[in-house]
């Protein structure tokens, strides 16, 4: 079988290349409206309105309030920021989050715990991955204290996805506080957060056809909470720093693109995870699939994990020398790499290999056909 391009790029949970004409809005910030926001002269006015009305864009796409909009450097700041706001202005002293958030969140909550006198619990999983929801009412029935929730919307590696109302509905029953990492479902499914009980949301811009560096964080009208950066009073005093303008901009872009194409293109990406599951699961035998890819999940990733051969081991190693890009995610690996929290979490099987396919609008059914011929070829 011939290869379809030059590169087959399988790999969009961890980032998606840029679209012309997110780069076209953009283009003009970088070389004739270069006004610091910040001045008060018309170039800075004119990057200021640049920002306003990007933060208007993003805020009626989501059905939030423009004031409840803040622009950060991505999902990490916007989630150390939320998490460390709802400990140290929002009185939260016990934090319940789940063993397969990412990074993001996990290493915040585990410093906080360590050195901020917090309680931390990890919610049970479900034998599918998704999480507990009696058992995380069990913990916010069973806590002294003030509590943060946080869990994210859809998970990076296995795609499954919590119920934000379900989960919500249960914090607000216990006074405690949301923060959902949404990083992976900003830009790929309709968010209304006026009728949603979150109080904390994220997102990043890479994820979506946007640029790097540039996301949000939502922070709900009702909540009060002090800067996590300091400085100048950018942000409404909010996030201190010059503001990355172009990024702004191109958030904002892309967010539009991805929300006008939502309909057409996740049905679209849906039939391809599910061409792919059909055509590997015949391919490769003794295949199994990670989470809940034909139930409540993010319709963008598919987790695979094959039977562990000498072989298999390599497959990430063999997919990039026939440059096709994907992400790995084993329970066990040797060497520096730990292998996947995630996949630990779910299926600690040592004597399986994981890898993450992610798709979006620019892949195709023939290049799903020539990573299966290939995969067959390896394994």
């Amino acid at each position: 079988m011939s290869k379809p391009v030059n590169r087959i790029y399988f790999d969009n949970a961890a980032t998606t290349p840029l679209d012309p004409l997110v780069l076209e809005a953009m283009m003009p910030y970088f070389t004739d409206k270069f006004g610091n926001p910040s001045s008060i002269y018309s170039y800075g006015r004119e990057s200021r309105l640049a920002i306003e009305n990007a933060r208007k864009s993003v805020a009626k796409i989501l059905n939030a309030h423009p004031a409840e909009i803040f622009f950060t450097s991505g999902g990490t700041e916007s989630s150390n920021t939320a998490i460390n706001a709802a400990i140290t202005d929002l009185g939260c002293r016990h934090i319940i989050t789940s063993p397969i958030e990412h990074h993001a969140t996990l290493h915040t909550v585990e410093h906080l715990s360590c050195y901020g006198d917090v309680e931390l619990s990890m919610v049970k999983l479900l034998p599918d991955g998704h999480v507990d929801l009696d058992d995380l009412g069990r913990l916010l029935a069973n806590s002294s204290e003030k509590c943060l929730v946080t869990l994210m919307h859809a998970n990076n590696e296995i795609g499954n996805m919590i119920d934000l109302h379900a989960v919500g509905n249960l914090c607000k029953m216990y006074g405690a506080i949301f923060h959902s990492d949404t990083v992976q479902t900003v830009g790929h499914f309709p968010f209304d957060l006026r009728n949603t009980p979150v109080h904390f949301i994220t997102g990043a811009g890479h994820k979506f056809h946007g640029p790097k560096g540039a996301g949000i964080l939502y922070i709900n009208e009702n909540v009060r909470i002090k800067p996590y950066i300091h400085g100048g009073a950018q942000e409404r005093n909010m996030r201190a720093g010059t503001e990355n303008l172009y990024g702004i901009v191109g958030f904002a872009k892309a967010l539009e693109l991805a929300t006008g194409e939502y309909e057409t293109q996740s049905a679209y990406i849906r039939e391809l995870k599910l061409y792919m599951m059909e055509k590997v699961k015949n391919a490769v035998p003794g295949i199994t699939f990670n989470g809940d890819p034909l139930g409540r999940s993010l319709y963008t990733v598919l987790s695979v994990s094959f039977p562990k051969t000498e072989k298999s081991e390599m497959i990430l190693f063999a997919l990039d020398m026939n440059n096709i890009c994907v992400s790995g995610g084993s329970a066990c690996t040797s060497g520096a790499d730990q292998g996947s929290h995630v996949i630990r979490a779910i299926n600690n099987d040592p004597n399986q290999v994981t890898v993450r396919f992610s798709f979006s609008k620019h892949n195709t059914r023939e290049e799903i056909d020539f990573v299966v011929e290939k995969l067959r070829e390896m394994i």
